[in-house]
């Protein structure tokens, strides 16, 4: 068990760096900062029971997100579009990795949580990542 909320804590530092990089590389830092403060409050709160059930909805999302980029990039969807470096394409990968490897020992990890609290954590923490994307992604924020 301590061993998966190190690798849950290792894995979320990692998805958070990485896309504060894509957001140095892009010009867009402030943008991503606003959209990794979720990933930043799991860290904060990994001692709680639920925390591996709140971790592993930002490990499902930014996973997700790293698909359909992906998916871009292989010409087979347009859902996400844009243009993305090497560095930035680089980085996706490393954000799929740390999603995959968090997502496994946050589904490992024997939570003493029960299933009521488990699945708020799991549900707020989904909704606080796609307020945090909504909010990135507002003129004021959008090309920062």
């Amino acid at each position: 068990m301590a061993r998966d909320r190190t690798v849950m804590q290792a894995c979320l530092l990692g998805a958070l760096v990485s896309l504060l990089l894509v957001g140095a590389i892009s010009s867009t830092l402030i943008r991503h900062a606003v959209q990794v403060l979720p990933l930043a409050l799991a860290l904060l709160l990994m001692r709680k029971s639920w925390a591996p059930c709140a971790a592993l909805a930002l490990f499902l999302f930014w996973l997700f997100l790293m698909i359909l980029i992906w998916l871009f990039l292989a010409g087979v969807s347009k859902i996400i579009t844009g243009h993305f470096t090497p560095a930035e394409t680089a980085l996706t990968f490393v954000i799929g990795a740390c999603c995959v490897g968090g997502g496994m020992a946050s589904i490992r990890a024997r939570s003493g949580a029960g299933w009521w609290s488990c699945a708020a954590a799991f549900a707020g923490f989904a909704l606080l990542q796609i307020a945090a994307m909504w909010l990135s992604l507002q003129p004021v924020f959008a090309t920062r």
